[in-house]
């Protein structure tokens, strides 16, 4: 979905003499973490090299387990078939495709431009009005959907326009939206939430609940930082809407936020579990988008439905090849050996905290969210139990940084689909999101060194 010409821009081809040193260089670093690593080296350089030559990474790491197994292990292959089954099994994987369902209903069934008016009655008549209610309009939508691409989507195709037709610059508005998408992933439902308590054995209630503190946070911050921009720059406001409108305005999007209290109360007053809530979800946003809104009729349910089942497909595809991949690293005992590595450096909690960062924030430049959950939480989450960090805390850190890889090149999801939306280059939104980004960055360090902020709420409710 990126504009033409947008990845030449950002990486210029390079010479032939060029791209052979690079390659031997890569090759020479890669057989010497092998020598100096063994296995361990092995399986990650393994990895490393079949996402270099462009293998999708669910397909890299299941060609990189099977060629270990294979080759350099005697592990039975029964065992490796009845991974393969027993692995996505658990209940709590049901929640993804629930989830990838009640968005699509939610997007497509007018949630989103309801959304919109309310909080543009809100906050409509302040600097940078319209750039402020897609903001809160992310937010709301956050609450329902659980994914930071149908967030942009959503919001962003109604609210960009509109934001060109007041005056404000593309870019602005671009920028904006994709920093704001990003709170999808954040906020109470979350697809890779649930994917990093798969992987962990963490409550996914908990999880949910945890974020609700750091994203209204977030939201805040992005909020202050458009006010300020808007002002200085002297954007358009619009007229600030009665009471009445207001309250018309929440009457007409009072349906879809209403999810929001099934979600908490319901996973809160033990009526279903947070997997059964996915499913409460996805029936609601259905009921709502075809009977209460019609915006959308039966006649497209089907094509709703075709789209839910192809992109949950695909994660669970994902998930099937990671799960093969964890049972390697955990056959080669690797999470333990690399939790006794990271406790022998006599780090601490502040440099544990600090190293997960860069390592998340470098993994993000080449793999979505999903699959880095995937390959990293079952590394990193037993030294973070032994260093007495909290698993809910870590879930949420790792969130806030896919969040940030989620709006930067070259991987950077948001900024391909406000790519698509706006018709702006790759390169020119790299630029125009600078200033959110940098604020997300500091929002990441205040999630890393406040457990507070995340772990009050679910404590409170009694879900730790």
């Amino acid at each position: 979905m990126s504009a033409p010409g947008a990845t030449a821009t950002l990486f210029p081809p390079m010479s032939k003499p060029q791209a052979g040193f690079m390659l031997a260089g890569i090759a020479l670093v890669l057989a010497g973490v092998c020598l100096y690593y063994g296995n361990v080296g092995i399986v990650f350089a393994l990895l490393v090299v079949l996402m270099l030559s462009g293998i999708p990474v669910s397909i890299a790491l299941g060609l990189t387990v099977l060629t270990f197994l294979f080759l350099l292990t005697k592990v039975p292959v029964e065992a490796v078939a009845l991974k393969l089954f027993t692995g996505i099994e658990k209940f709590e994987i049901m929640a993804i495709p629930f989830f990838i369902l009640a968005g699509n209903f939610l997007t497509h069934g007018g949630v989103a431009k309801r959304m919109i008016a309310f909080a543009t009655s809100l906050v409509g008549h302040w600097h940078g009005g319209l750039a402020l209610a897609g903001i809160v309009a992310c937010a709301m939508f956050a609450l329902v959907c659980g994914s930071s691409v149908a967030t942009v989507v959503a919001i962003g195709s109604i609210i960009l326009p509109a934001m060109v037709r007041q005056g404000y610059p593309a870019r602005f508005g671009a920028g904006v939206i994709i920093t704001a998408g990003s709170l999808g992933i954040l906020m109470l439902p979350s697809i890779p939430k649930v994917i990093y308590a798969i992987a962990t054995n963490t409550s996914i209630g908990a999880l949910f609940v945890a974020g609700l503190l750091p994203g209204s946070l977030l939201t805040v911050m992005l909020c202050t930082v458009t006010w300020y921009l808007a002002k200085k720059r002297g954007y358009p406001r619009l007229q600030k809407a009665t009471w009445g409108q207001r309250w018309a305005a929440f009457r007409e999007s009072v349906w879809g936020l209403m999810l929001v209290v099934i979600i908490i109360g319901g996973i809160y007053s033990g009526i279903f579990t947070a997997t059964e809530a996915a499913a409460m979800a996805a029936v609601y946003a259905f009921f709502i988008s075809v009977f209460i809104y019609k915006d959308i009729g039966f006649k497209d349910v089907p094509r709703v439905l075709l789209s839910s089942a192809n992109l949950s497909a695909m994660l669970l595809y994902i998930i099937t090849n990671a799960v093969l991949f964890s049972f390697l690293m955990s056959h080669e005992n690797i999470p333990q050996a690399m939790a006794d590595w990271i406790i022998g450096k006599d780090l601490g909690v502040v440099g544990f905290l600090l190293l997960v960062n860069v390592i998340l924030l470098l993994a993000g430049n080449v793999m979505e969210p999903s699959s880095i959950i995937l390959i990293f939480a079952p590394i990193l989450h037993p030294a973070a139990m032994r260093l007495g960090i909290d698993s809910v805390h870590l879930g949420i850190l790792i969130d806030a940084n896919m969040e940030v890889g989620l709006c930067h090149p070259p991987v950077g999801l948001n900024l391909y689909v406000a790519s698509g939306i706006s018709k702006l280059s790759i390169s020119e939104l790299t630029v125009a999101v600078l200033p959110w980004l940098a604020t997300m960055v500091i929002f990441l360090i205040i999630v890393t060194y406040w457990p507070s902020l995340s772990l009050w709420l679910p404590r409170v409710m009694g879900m730790m």
